[in-house]
């Protein structure tokens, strides 16, 4: 295995068959890694340690200051028009990621987002990626993710100091959620419905009920949804087939449910840490942009990927 706990493809391809290997059609092939380079942006990223006061009534019982490491793109240091704004896209990681360091800037789906490419595509944008206090409790056991700890006060408190620090050049607030990052933002948006601008989780749980889904509807949210049909970790028909009716009904929402998660390469997603995982990895072909390698997008309602999606919905014209 590789130092980053993924398989080397040579060791996947003879590892144990996919649980959906059969349902691939005639010709298909599964694909065992994405086709871009985890660490090439990492040096456009600035490390930081947020403190605030420690929320009450929880585990940290508000008697500590409250420490949260986070990692920021700031587009105007690599050449960004200073007299505009640009929209803040905030990126939630998975569970366990944090334990892999800076690598979780590209688990969380966040560093190709501040590729020259990208940024260029996008109009511009900050990108800020928390990292939650997660630490190995003994075994298996992971403790320290995203929870009710964290979206009282430390998570807002963030985003208050960041826009008190760049609110002059600062816009819209995008937040984006991998697995467990996913169900936290969603819970983020419920929280605090008229404080986000657009929301995209990536095989996330915890949907709105009805109340909840009007008044984002309400505050005008957008809404960028994307589950794999075979997600091996988040089950859709548990988690989205509920809420799919909703969904199709609900205003400024895009859905991307696709039948197989691909890589760029046109392959079946496969990822195995000793148990599959890669249809539940949709955040990997979401940071290539859902577009193939060929320059084809992965579905036909961004032609332009999620850069196209974010330019022409909050960049400044």
């Amino acid at each position: 295995m590789e130092d980053n706990g993924v398989f080397k493809s040579s060791e996947m391809k003879t590892h144990v068959k996919a649980p959906w290997e059969d349902e691939m059609e005639s010709g298909d092939f599964v694909s065992y890694a994405p086709g871009y380079e985890a660490g090439k942006y990492f040096n456009l990223f600035e490390k930081y340690t947020f403190t605030c006061a420690a929320p009450k009534g929880t585990s940290y019982k508000g008697e500590e200051p409250f420490s949260m490491t986070y990692y920021f793109y700031n587009p105007l240091k690599h050449g960004a028009d200073s007299s505009k704004k640009y929209p803040l896209l905030t990126f939630f990681h998975g569970a366990t990621n944090s334990l892999n360091g800076e690598l979780c800037i590209n688990y969380c789906g966040g560093e190709l987002f501040a590729s020259p490419e990208y940024q260029e595509k996008m109009g511009g944008a900050f990108i800020l990626i928390p990292i939650a206090n997660e630490y190995r409790a003994g075994g298996d056991k992971i403790e320290g993710g995203w929870h009710e700890d964290y979206y009282p006060v430390p998570v807002h408190a963030l985003f208050e100091k960041v826009y008190a620090e760049y609110g002059k050049n600062l816009s819209k607030k995008l937040i984006f959620g991998n697995s467990s990052g996913g169900h936290f933002v969603w819970t983020l948006a419920k929280r605090y419905p008229d404080f986000f601008d657009a929301l995209i989780p990536v095989g996330g749980s915890d949907l709105p009920n009805e109340e909840e889904f009007c008044a984002l509807e309400k505050h005008g949210m957008h809404f960028l949804v994307l589950h794999g049909k075979r997600d091996e970790l988040c089950p859709f028909d548990e988690v989205i087939k509920p809420f799919e009716e909703r969904l199709a009904r609900t205003r400024n929402c895009m859905c991307f449910f696709p039948e197989f998660v691909r890589n760029s390469d046109g392959g079946v997603a496969s990822i195995n840490f000793g148990f599959e995982m890669g249809q539940h990895c949709l955040i990997n072909p979401m940071q290539e942009n859902l577009m193939f390698a060929s320059g084809e997008p992965m579905w036909q309602a961004l032609p332009r990927g999620v850069t196209g999606w974010i330019f022409d919905n909050f960049a400044e014209k």
